[in-house]
């Protein structure tokens, strides 16, 4: 089943930088630290990027290409009908770990970062999620939907932590605190595009985060919504991609009102 011309491309190049990622995995690597001390690059996130920007790079010369360890490249983005976003290795500090829970995400956007198609590959389970705007969403071909757990008090809910926590008290801590109350358990995975999948898949009930960007959650938001569920920022907001923080929540139609409620709460909003 062709979704469109270029997702069976994007899957087949997620899946190249996946024998990347494999083949460094459990290797000695460099660190090149970004923003602070627990935000870095190796040198499996910087070949992962090469691979996926070279192919689409050719697939697609007249789109503009966002890519988390290089910028930007490609086409001029201001006069580029689409833009590809890419996050070569979502999980960098599991994988440095040896902790097999990362991804691969390929995301396709309008101009203004409204999603047209996502890809988000685990090379370590070797399982692609993936969805086309108003075409549903898909695990290696099969079709997820989120859960229809109703109440908090049911539900496995993830989240994680941004890599300024040490700085700014905008850190989750009180959010966490808040949840824990709640909900059946929470779980703290590593990878926010696969924890989102996680929620299209129902394998967890919901997520929520903040300090992602775009080429982290893009992807995974399209595939949450074509499963079925809501992704907003904490306070209701459709398109959190364009709000700042970069706070993400997913979660089923059930328990999304019920989380924006205490992250409302949780902000004294």
């Amino acid at each position: 089943m062709t979704l469109h011309p270029l997702l069976n491309p994007a899957i087949d190049i997620a899946r190249q930088a996946g024998v990347v990622l494999r083949s460094h995995f459990r290797q000695p690597l460099d660190r090149q630290q970004k923003s602070s001390d627990i935000d870095f690059a190796t040198v499996a996130d910087r070949e992962s990027e090469q691979v996926i920007v070279d192919a689409l790079r050719t697939l697609t010369p007249d789109y503009h290409i966002v890519g988390e360890e290089g910028g930007g490249y490609g086409a001029d983005r201001a006069a580029a009908p689409f833009l590809w976003l890419v996050d070569p290795l979502d999980g960098t500090v599991n994988y440095a770990s040896n902790m097999p829970y990362f991804s691969v995400v390929i995301a396709l956007t309008t101009p203004d970062l409204q999603p047209v198609m996502g890809v988000v590959y685990d090379p370590m389970r070797e399982e692609v999620f993936y969805a086309v705007q108003g075409q549903g969403a898909f695990c290696n071909d099969r079709p997820i939907h989120v859960s229809t757990t109703a109440q908090l008090s049911d539900a496995l809910i993830c989240s994680g932590f941004p890599y300024d926590r040490r700085t700014n008290p905008d850190n989750n801590l009180k959010q966490w605190s808040a949840f824990i109350l709640k909900v059946r358990d929470l779980r703290r995975l590593g990878s926010a595009a696969l924890d989102m999948c996680y929620v299209a898949d129902n394998r967890l009930d919901g997520f929520w985060e903040r300090g992602l960007n775009p080429w982290d959650a893009v992807a995974a938001m399209l595939i949450v919504r074509e499963a079925g569920g809501v992704v907003t920022d904490y306070f209701g907001d459709p398109n959190p991609q364009h709000q700042p923080g970069g706070r993400y929540m997913a979660a089923n139609p059930h328990l999304h009102p019920q989380m924006v409620a205490i992250l409302r709460e949780s902000y004294g909003v």
